[in-house]
């Protein structure tokens, strides 16, 4: 079981930072605050990471697994196209709770998109979360510290033992606001397709959309 270490959201430890970016870069998981639930980090680009991920949440392999990104230019490596609606998504709403599905560039793992081709990327509005995302050189999973089908954590004293033992860092930052996750939009598609609807509403989006000249 990993430490569990209180944190800051208005200001963050850079020295907690530090840490979780060392076991990050080695490998590990940590499980970070996001604006809604508690997630699980582990480096996108290290496979072993990835399927340590899958394996603590009892996630099945073909699910895929969105990531969480330091800032609009991250996106450019890990995709192959940023569509105009994409743009205009992401200059309005991130960061926040909106998570935008792009084709994936193939440095990304199968395991991450699920042979699926795509994949979801966010930039967390949380202070937490996207410190930690700014602490790494590469994007971070992004997903829930759940076991697989069951509810959201919003209180790291509600984590199931196995998340907590299978981490090696819970980043206690007290109790979350909970609700729902990010909305999931699909920037492959032309309109853009929704999902799954979550803390952003479809309306903010919509009329966002509606504002481009292709629309």
């Amino acid at each position: 079981m990993g430490p569990f270490i209180s944190v800051q959201t208005d200001r963050p430890d850079p020295e907690i930072l530090a840490r979780a970016a060392d076991i990050l870069t080695a490998g590990g998981c940590v499980v970070i605050p996001t604006l809604c639930l508690y997630g699980m980090a582990a480096n996108a680009f290290d496979e072993d990471a990835i399927r340590n991920v899958f394996a603590i949440k009892e996630r099945p392999l073909t699910n895929p697994i969105l990531l969480l990104i330091k800032d609009r230019r991250a996106v450019d490596e890990l995709v192959t196209e940023v569509p105009p609606a994409a743009e205009a998504l992401m200059k309005h709403l991130w960061p926040g709770k909106l998570t935008l599905v792009f084709k994936a560039a193939p440095t990304i793992p199968d395991l991450i998109t699920a042979g699926t081709g795509k994949v979801g990327l966010r930039v967390p509005s949380h202070p937490v979360a996207r410190a930690v995302a700014q602490a790494v050189p590469f994007p971070v999973t992004g997903t829930s510290a759940n076991i697989s089908k069951q509810g959201g954590i919003a209180d790291v004293r509600d984590l199931d033992p196995r998340i907590a033992t299978g981490a090696d860092l819970v980043l206690d930052a007290g109790p979350l606001k909970g609700g729902s996750g990010s909305t999931v939009v699909d920037v492959t598609y032309t309109p853009p397709k929704i999902l799954r609807q979550g803390s952003t509403p479809a309306a903010a989006i919509h009329a966002i959309l509606e504002k481009l000249p292709s629309f």
